[in-house]
């Protein structure tokens, strides 16, 4: 028998399709999928069961062009999902908040092996919609007659620290559709502010900052289209892994340090500038060779100084150029908005996003003691991502009903930052991500367009197939 025999011989195709189905099902875990195993005996071998439906047995694929169309659509759309599901998916980088690392324009590959794909907790949902079908404003692409808990199947390790990971944005569970681009909780923070500052202009009493919220919340959830997403339909937000669980994460002067350590300082990170000039204005096509988007030029004419996000090889060499004078970093030393804007919007937590911690990040099967002291940074965890009722009566702290003084983290949570510092919404900015909001790890990028050139002129040829550190 030749080679091209034993390939069209229905015994091979049948052995090589449940080998890969039985490796399939113990990759998963589940068992129960070996159900599956009599409708592939039948499809190819006892074939009792007409499984293409759509045309009939015995049917020439050559007399219908249709029905061949159908057979690939159908292959393609199946495998695509199965593919985007189990092994990698595509991701486009929207904003700036990882420059230099990842630029806007960047397409890569994200792969879901590298910690283990994350299996749906919205099975049933439109192919390759995130959540929102296509042409519609807000029509959900997802149903949820079928929930599954969190369950993810074997990788090939753990996220360690410094991964460029991709994540489910865990402050997306709320959303203003009015408003997608913005955090619910920081609308709701920042209107409650709001009307605390007209009680002070009033001359009013001054609430406490909970009745506000409760104010605001009201409105908002009056006034706008709320929706509420599950896990795997919130919105995909890429950062680097600065802290894994178990680790004590401290900010001083913008320089991370993890366990008392100082984090590396990555060649493509940058801060905020001051950059002071004699008068002059810098020649465009310096910035441009310094890579610097126009959508973060920012010049101050009255005071001739720019406002610019640089790594610190630009910040050298811009030393350089006859017309800067001097060249600071910025630093946000305002605590005054604590509560509003950086985790864990509490009064006695006087952090900003230069300025941070010390914070412990909460480790699978760790116990902490539990007080109203540190009750701030962990509420989120026990009651919205963990499930649990969480009550505050006087100084006690009930969960589930029940006093307690301490608590047994369910999950691992990770620290998230993007590499460029001062233009990122990241974990200072909302707290821990949970493990089971991880999606995969950032491998390569495939294309990437600057929108700033045109034509030709917008692929950025150095970055294609590069892989991303």
């Amino acid at each position: 028998m030749t080679l091209k025999e034993i390939l069209k011989n229905k015994y091979f195709k049948f052995g090589v399709t449940i080998t890969i189905y039985i490796l399939w099902v113990i990759w998963l875990k589940n068992f129960w999928f070996l159900f599956g195993i009599p409708v592939i005996v039948d499809m190819h071998l006892t074939k009792f069961v007409n499984w293409a439906f759509w045309k009939k047995r015995g049917e020439s694929k050559a007399k219908n062009t249709v029905i061949e169309w159908v057979d690939a659509l159908i292959f393609a759309v199946i495998a695509a999902t199965l593919i985007r599901m189990f092994l990698i998916e595509a991701y486009t980088i929207p904003t700036s908040s990882m420059e230099k690392t990842l630029l806007v324009g960047d397409y890569l590959f994200v792969s879901k092996v590298s910690y283990g794909p994350k299996l749906p907790n919205t099975p049933i949902s439109f192919p390759f919609a995130h959540h929102t079908l296509p042409l519609t404003k807000y029509k959900k692409s997802y149903v949820e007659w079928i929930k599954k808990p969190y369950k993810r199947i074997a990788g090939f390790g753990d996220v360690k620290r410094n991964d460029i990971v991709v994540f489910n944005f865990p402050a997306g569970d709320t959303v203003v559709q009015e408003m997608q681009e913005q955090d619910y909780y920081s609308i709701m923070r920042g209107y409650a502010d709001e009307l605390k500052r007209r009680d002070i202009q009033s001359g009013n009493p001054i609430k406490p900052f909970e009745t506000y919220k409760t104010i605001a919340r009201k409105y908002i959830w009056d006034q706008f289209n709320i929706t509420v997403r599950p896990v795997d339909k919130r919105e995909n937000y890429i950062k680097r892994c600065v802290a894994i669980h178990g680790d004590s994460l401290k900010i001083i002067h913008g320089q991370v340090y993890v366990n008392g350590e100082q984090q590396t300082h990555f060649e493509d990170m940058q801060y905020d500038y001051y950059v002071k000039t004699n008068g002059m204005e810098i020649n465009s096509k310096h910035l441009e060779r310094l890579n610097i988007a126009i959508d973060d030029r920012r010049f101050i004419a009255s005071s001739s100084m720019y406002e610019l996000p640089l790594t610190q090889e630009n910040v050298e060499n811009l030393k350089n150029f006859p017309a800067v004078t001097t060249v600071s970093k910025y630093e946000n030393t305002n605590i005054n908005m604590a509560n509003i804007s950086i985790f864990p919007f509490h009064s006695d937590y006087t952090w900003t996003e230069d300025n941070f911690g010390t914070l412990y990040i909460p480790e699978k099967g760790v116990s902490i003691e539990l007080n109203l002291e540190n009750l701030p940074l962990y509420h989120r965890i026990i009651e919205t991502y963990e499930g649990n009722k969480l009550e505050v009566k006087g100084d006690e702290i009930y969960i589930n009903d029940q006093k307690v003084n301490s608590y047994t983290f369910k999950m691992n949570y990770y620290f998230m930052m993007g590499d460029n510092r001062h233009n990122s919404a990241d974990s200072r900015y909302w707290g821990f991500v949970p493990e089971d909001h991880v999606v995969g790890k950032a491998v390569f990028i495939w294309l990437s367009l600057d929108k700033d050139k045109s034509f030709l002129n917008k692929i950025r040829w150095n970055r294609m197939f590069s892989l991303i550190h």
